[in-house]
């Protein structure tokens, strides 16, 4: 059944004048975006203005998307609402796995209504995978048909590929098909560092596609930030990364450091228009999570941005 896309009333979110995220394609467009995780405690929403507080002016846009260690969040529509009350810009994250294709394009009329500043598609990882391993999985879509209904709803829309997971020989080609979808941005999954990355944006330029690559950056700053990343399905550190950082004297200032070198030597990267910080904090942790995510923006040069 072909996927109908929700259409705004009197269709303002499509005015070339007014597009939702031009803010963002403009930062993309020179290079240098820094998206940061939103590292706030799950359905909490005085945790996310707290979380908000301290990430402002210090990234040009956090991602609120899905986790293994807390499947049950707070919607994606108000979670984007707290963020953007928080003066932040807000890149939304939508998954296939628990809600049908209706409960989508509410969730995106929602984003549309609030002039939300992007939003990322993906299909979701199973259910088995996650905290919630007893609830059933939807899948009435995926990452490609949202990203058709996200794209025209007007929204600056993004998806993610993950180049080391199998098969590793189509996942070019796969982005390829989201970007034709009308997606215009590709969080690009950790894959161990700088030449894979390089690889698969050249492998996606040979076949023609041409999207903002933001290659995702592990933000290691204690043990448990580590074991979070390691949750993460598919993850792969590059080489050597982890070791120094948690055998330093001063494990948080070593991240800091290893996380900002890396992040330089993506964006010199050809195709490479921003990096997404990842990763998050132990519970109760949050806050501290978010000032060394702020510190990391703001040795990036964000504030000048």
């Amino acid at each position: 059944m072909p996927v109908v896309p929700y259409q705004p009333p009197d269709g303002s979110a499509a005015a070339p004048d007014r597009r939702p995220g031009d803010d963002l394609r403009r930062l993309l467009a020179q290079g240098r975006a820094v998206v940061a995780d939103f590292p706030a405690a799950a359905l909490d929403g005085a945790s996310a203005s707290a979380t908000g507080e301290v990430l402002r002016g210090t990234v040009h846009a956090v991602l609120a998307g899905d986790s293994p260690r807390n499947r049950v969040q707070l919607p994606p529509a108000y979670r984007a609402a707290l963020i953007r009350s928080a003066g932040l810009r807000a890149w939304t994250g939508l998954n296939c796995r628990d809600r049908n294709r209706v409960a989508l394009e509410g969730e995106l009329a929602a984003l549309v209504d609030l002039g939300v500043d992007a939003v990322h598609c993906v299909t979701g990882d199973h259910p088995a995978l996650g905290s919630r391993w007893d609830a059933a999985a939807v899948f009435d879509l995926d990452s490609t048909q949202l990203t058709g209904l996200a794209a025209r709803s007007g929204l600056l829309t993004s998806v993610g590929e993950s180049p080391s997971a199998p098969p590793t020989d189509r996942r070019a080609g796969r982005l390829v098909e989201k970007l034709r979808a009308g997606a215009e941005v590709c969080f690009v999954n950790h894959c161990g560092g700088v030449d894979p990355i390089r690889t698969f944006v050249d492998q996606v330029h040979q076949l023609g596609g041409r999207p903002w690559f933001v290659p995702c950056v592990p933000v290691v700053l204690d043990v448990s930030s580590a074991q979070l990343l390691a949750s993460f399905p598919g993850f792969v550190l590059p080489p050597g990364y982890l070791e120094p950082i948690l055998e330093a004297r001063d494990p948080r200032a070593r991240g800091i450091r290893a996380t900002v070198d890396l992040c330089e030597q993506l964006l010199a990267l050809d195709g490479v228009a921003g990096v997404n910080l990842s990763g998050g904090g132990a519970p109760g942790r949050e806050l501290a999570f978010a000032e060394g995510l702020a510190e990391i923006g703001q040795q990036l040069g964000t504030q000048d941005s």
